[in-house]
């Protein structure tokens, strides 16, 4: 075997850091494919196994809401519903759902400081502007139904217009909810045509709620006048007709409220009512 020269050694010495340089280049090539890939680099200390599983992925925030429900027929209920059974000692509060949102948060803390629920029929357009409202009313164990999308006089509208405003609001309520909302009332009207009765049975909902009694509140007469209205011809199985919206209004619930207790009638919600 001849010997090594010095002109031979400088070229072992140069294939040699080519191989190491050759097989670093391999490596960082692999470990940046790897990492394009998702992969994941196991620990020094576990080459002797397969590397652990990454925790699972879990999704931050809270839980979906369940969907609110949905309209219920009752049978031997007519198709438009002005009160309830008069048997039973408990009537309903019902509320045209729009105006000052920050009034409408006092009217339901008011209702519920005293065990009270009501039924609040939405406006599409008040849905829109405060969307958090759908499920404040749904968690303070209220229903919640459809009063059209913009609150204009849905019985004068062509058939094509009127089913939009059923529909329209219908869709936000669905959107918000989960659900159409339990009742459908036809707005600047206390009852439904017979075609916006048959295009709100279309649009999902079994019954047309109208009232039998109507305070008046949207006159701003004040809340004595209001209380002494609503007290006068509210009794059992009264559907009473209100509004989010009026300060009189919230003014005047204690006094309905602690009178319908003295008389041993019970505020609920309309399905609960027709239950």
């Amino acid at each position: 075997m001849g010997g090594v020269t010095t002109t031979n050694r400088r070229e072992v010495l140069r294939a040699g850091a080519a191989l190491v340089a050759g097989g670093t280049l391999a490596a960082g090539c692999s470990a940046a494919d790897a990492s394009s890939h998702g992969a994941t680099a196991a620990p020094a200390d576990s080459a002797s196994g397969p590397a652990a599983d990454p925790a699972p992925h879990r999704a931050s925030g809270p839980p979906p809401r369940p969907a609110a429900p949905a309209p219920r027929a009752f049978p031997g209920q007519p198709g438009q519903l002005t009160h309830g059974p008069r048997d039973r000692p408990r009537l309903a509060l019902t509320f045209h759902g729009q105006g000052d949102p920050a009034l409408a948060r006092e009217l339901l803390t008011t209702v519920e400081k005293r065990g009270a629920r009501i039924t609040v029929l939405a406006v599409g357009t008040w849905l829109d502007e405060h969307p958090d409202l759908a499920h404040r009313i749904l968690d303070g164990g209220h229903d919640l139904g459809n009063h059209t999308q913009r609150h204009i006089a849905v019985n004068t509208l062509a058939e094509a217009d009127a089913r939009t405003e059923i529909t329209a609001c219908a869709d936000r309520l669905k959107r918000l909810t989960g659900s159409i909302g339990t009742w459908f009332r036809p707005s600047r009207a206390p009852t439904a045509s017979p075609l916006v009765a048959r295009l709100a049975h279309a649009a999902g909902y079994p019954h047309v709620l109208s009232y039998d009694v109507d305070s008046l509140d949207y006159t701003r007469p004040g809340a004595p006048a209001v209380t002494r209205k609503v007290l006068a011809e509210a009794r059992g199985g009264s559907v009473v007709s209100l509004h989010f919206g009026y300060p009189d209004t919230v003014a005047a619930l204690p006094a309905v409220l602690n009178e319908l207790d003295r008389r041993g009638l019970r505020a609920v919600t309309t399905t609960e009512l027709l239950s």
